[in-house]
């Protein structure tokens, strides 16, 4: 009886064998493989076609539907894969171009978008207006910072509490700051972009003295940056050098041998920041690095940054990326700095950013060297929120909130020497509005 089970248990298996391959063969998948690409039932052509792979059976129409499944699932991250293996069985069929292309670029791999399209057929070059040198945007962006504590400070008498007596005690309230940027980027070659920017900055300062008796001077700060940005991808690999340079001037009132004389000096000041960025994608998280070089404020650092950017719906509209900084100068040595969290997401036409900081931010490098904190004193907290929307298709308009600490320092000098200190601080806001116009 035993033997009779055994016998028949075995001509199951054989059979069971032979109807497994007989049902993962390459006319089988294809034709259930189509028959759900018809229907557009992704999520089972998805399952299907990986049950397919595990069976041994892979080819290039069932490439192409996974990644078409993936895509119209908005899954661009997970799409853009299964386009890259089927491009490299076919670069002929222009339907498949245009699929990469729209992946890549959904994706927020859009320098690689624009590398590969160079081999598209002219047809579709013209459909997605690619061109091998072209414009590829141009930003303009305004804003207004504010100190609401500026009268509060003004009123504070701090040289009492600094104890400045008869010595001469010093000290700088922000009142306001406005600005203007003008932003331009360009492709000069496939898969090389270069952004270039110029900022000019008005800054209201108040130098409060105590020489003798207590003055109140104003004090303007004329401040230019010029950034520079080529943008790149070597394989999967992206990388940004970038260089910014920073100048500015003001009139510095100082006290004079006698109390209640002073005299003016006129100040320049310029600062650079020589900064490297490099990253990858690996499907839904992009890892990164930054390196920058800098010397604000007469003070010569290395500032280093490392981050992982999470997309969970493997595409634009939820991400998330947590950074860490870290600094060393002439007298400290690496060491933990400050932490970012920064992420979006997007509702209907709405897309919104937001940034955090905390940390001991002085002379604080940001964004691949385009933002820098070269105010006098330095920061423990920053947080942006920006809000982006779409106009007329080409054009996009951004308002973003800025909220910052900065803690600054009254000073005491006895025979020319500084002395005694007092910390202040207020809260930075920053409102600001801008439209850019993508060609």
């Amino acid at each position: 009886m035993s033997k009779r089970i055994g016998i028949t248990l075995i001509f199951l298996s054989v059979l069971y064998v032979l109807n497994a391959q007989q049902k993962w063969n390459y006319p089988a998948v294809d034709k259930k493989s189509y028959a759900l690409f018809l229907q557009k039932d992704w999520k089972h052509l998805i399952a299907f076609n990986d049950s397919a792979r595990q069976n041994g059976i892979d080819y290039f129409n069932l490439q192409a539907r996974t990644g078409i499944a993936w895509y119209n699932l908005g899954k661009y991250r997970k799409s853009t894969p299964w386009f890259e293996k089927a491009w490299k069985n076919d670069q002929q069929m222009e339907w498949l171009q245009e699929y990469l292309y729209y992946s890549l670029l959904f994706s927020g791999r859009s320098t690689e978008a624009g590398r590969i399209a160079k081999d598209f057929t002219v047809g579709l070059q013209e459909k997605i207006n690619y061109r091998r040198m072209q414009p590829l945007r141009l930003a303009f962006e305004a804003g207004f910072s504010f100190n609401p504590d500026f009268g509060q400070l003004q009123a504070s008498q701090m040289h009492n509490g600094a104890g400045v007596g008869s010595d001469y005690g010093e000290g700088f309230l922000l009142k306001n700051y406005y600005f203007g940027s003008l932003d331009y980027s360009h492709r000069i070659a496939p898969g090389l972009n270069l952004n270039h920017n110029f900022t000019y900055l008005g800054v209201n300062r108040e130098e409060q003295l105590l020489w003798g008796s207590n003055y109140n001077f104003p004090m303007d700060i004329k401040q230019y940056q010029y950034f520079l940005s080529p943008h790149f991808a070597l394989g999967k690999w992206y990388f940004s050098p970038s260089l910014n340079l920073t100048w500015g001037n003001y009139d510095l009132i100082l006290g004079n041998y006698d109390p209640n004389t002073f005299y003016t000096v006129t100040r320049k000041y310029s600062d650079f920041i020589f900064s490297t960025s490099m990253w990858t994608h690996w499907g839904n998280i992009s890892p990164g690095a930054e390196i920058n070089l800098a010397n604000i404020n007469n003070s010569s650092f290395t500032q280093a940054s490392a981050w992982m950017t999470f997309y969970p719906l493997s595409n634009l509209r939820l991400y998330l990326t947590p950074r860490v900084y870290f600094k060393s100068d002439a007298e400290n040595s690496f060491s933990y700095n400050t932490f970012g969290l920064s992420g979006g997401f997007q509702l209907g036409q709405f897309h919104f950013y937001g940034n955090y900081l905390d940390g001991e931010m002085e002379n604080f490098v940001e964004s691949g060297g385009y933002v820098i904190g070269n105010f006098p004193g330095h920061s423990t907290r920053k947080f942006m929120g920006s809000i982006y929307f779409p106009f007329a298709k080409k054009y996009q308009f951004v308002v973003r909130y800025i909220n910052q600490d900065v803690i600054e320092k009254y000073q005491v000098y006895r025979n020319l020497t500084r002395d005694n200190f007092i910390e202040y601080s207020y809260i930075k806001q920053t409102i600001t509005a801008g439209i850019s116009w993508n060609f």
